[in-house]
């Protein structure tokens, strides 16, 4: 029997399969002619104590004209979805053999709502990659915190006389809220900034949300590397995060452009410390971010980068993850 794959992802008609890492995932799942079963979150329900989706099955294609396909999908007998879209159907996750949640950021309590569905699957027996408490707990910026010889100075706060006493500390610092991707609302500080006030006002709306400071790394100049972690194994190359001119940030996303590097002993010893609590926490696939000699995050919910490294290198980093995943469902079985 083909094994039943599903992914929650972001709409993928919106998608840029160039840079798209879960669509790198389903080229790989498709190779393996598994049954693939596309979800978006607000697809997920439960009903009568049971976790529940309208899906569709769904083919893809390498192909930046055409690269999705829905499949027709006669309605089982004891389906109670009222649907007139015949590529849409209802099923019970605990169906599925795993779920890839793929769902990008923010991190807010919908995506929390999604993980409390996404458990009631992975406690039937479903394998959620990556395990949704441990979605919950693994705050991307947060985490990084289990791991303190990894880490440079770090401040997480509302108070804004904190912020300034951590910036006369140390002079030059990045803030960040918790729970954004791709560079969004990041801001370099420096002392004596007359912009501070309205800096920390702005990014802890008023006092009203935490958020971090991290001393600034000048490493950042040498580029934002994103090692890929599967089953605590790292890829052996990172993807480095290059700032354009006059900017710190070096996501894709902000404009940075991506450097491919072998990874150094430096790396290799920091997924070391990290690896043994992500195998335990059930977090199979991740993007830790280092600048320097350092974590500045650990991103477990959608991690990218997959085929931007496949290509610079000629791997198949989503087949190291297929291999993962069917290695855990055999084992689950025997």
């Amino acid at each position: 029997m083909p094994i039943k794959l599903g992914i929650v992802m972001d709409p993928i008609q919106s998608i840029n399969i160039k840079k798209d890492s879960s669509f790198a995932m389903l080229l790989e799942a498709q190779h393996r002619d598994y049954e693939i079963y596309y979800m978006e979150m607000s697809d997920l329900f439960i009903e009568n104590n049971q976790a529940k989706a309208y899906t569709k099955r769904i083919r893809v294609f390498d192909d930046p004209n055409n690269w999705y396909q829905f499949i027709s999908s006669a309605k089982t007998d004891n389906s109670t979805e009222d649907k007139t879209d015949d590529t849409q159907r209802v099923i019970k996750l605990s169906e599925l053999d795993s779920i890839l949640m793929r769902k990008d950021p923010p991190f807010d309590m919908e995506y929390i709502y999604a993980t409390y569905i996404l458990e009631i699957a992975s406690q039937s027996g479903t394998l959620v990659v990556n395990n949704p408490q441990s979605l919950r707990d693994a705050n991307e910026k947060l985490f990084t915190h289990q791991f303190p010889s990894c880490t440079v100075p770090t401040l997480v706060s509302r108070n804004k006389a904190q912020f300034k006493q951590f910036l006369k500390q140390h002079h030059d610092i990045i803030v960040k809220p918790l729970g954004g991707m791709g560079g969004h609302s990041i801001f370099r500080v420096k002392e004596n900034d007359p912009n501070i006030n309205v800096i920390l006002e702005t990014v802890t709306n008023h006092a009203s949300q935490y958020i971090m400071a991290q001393r600034f790394i000048p490493e950042i100049s040498r580029g934002d590397k994103r090692i890929l972690i599967i089953n605590g194994i790292p890829v052996d190359y990172a993807l480095a995060r290059i700032p354009p001119e006059g900017e710190t940030r070096g996501n894709l996303a902000a404009g940075g452009t991506g450097q491919g590097i072998p990874l150094s002993e430096r790396d290799y010893w920091l997924c070391e410390q990290v690896a043994p609590r992500l195998k335990e926490m059930g977090l199979i696939f991740v993007g830790m971010d280092v600048i320097g000699d350092y974590i500045t995050e650990i991103n477990v919910t959608s991690p990218t980068c997959i085929r931007e490294l496949d290509s610079l290198y000629n791997l198949n980093i989503s087949a190291l993850l297929m291999d993962v995943i069917e290695d855990t469902l055999a084992g689950s079985t025997s």
